[in-house]
């Protein structure tokens, strides 16, 4: 049985509303919107992805967390375990800005980026 669900679309600020016929789990259509528009939702739909930035611990930091980020986007329903995982990191200072944090995290070829340089304890004073 067909049936229609209104999507946004969030590829850039103009934010169609796009009609989207599916049966089952089959994208049967995509009425308005743009060619990339249509790209988003059928990867929306089938595959959603999330870029992830959040913050980890720092052991000898001049702050006790770094901002870390995806460096692609990661797959949605696995986002909770990604940030189980990343509770359980503590890393060590210096860091610089664009250090891979943790690489190829669950498995998934995405590594986990330093979003700031964070200097050592020690080299503050």
């Amino acid at each position: 049985m067909e049936e229609t669900v209104k999507v946004i679309c969030i590829t850039c600020p103009k934010g169609c509303t796009l009609d989207v016929t599916r049966e089952g789990e089959t994208i049967v259509k995509v009425a308005n919107g743009c060619k990339r528009g249509h790209e988003y939702v059928r990867a929306e739909l089938t595959d959603p992805r999330r870029m992830v930035a959040t913050t980890v611990r720092v052991r000898g930091g001049i702050h006790p967390l770094l901002p870390i980020a995806t460096s692609a986007p990661f797959p949605k329903p696995r986002i909770p375990e990604l940030l189980a995982e990343i509770r359980k990191l503590e890393i060590e200072a210096p860091v610089t800005m664009g250090q891979v944090v943790l690489s190829n995290a669950l498995g998934t070829g995405i590594d986990l980026i330093a979003s700031r340089d964070m200097q050592s304890d020690s080299a503050h004073t």
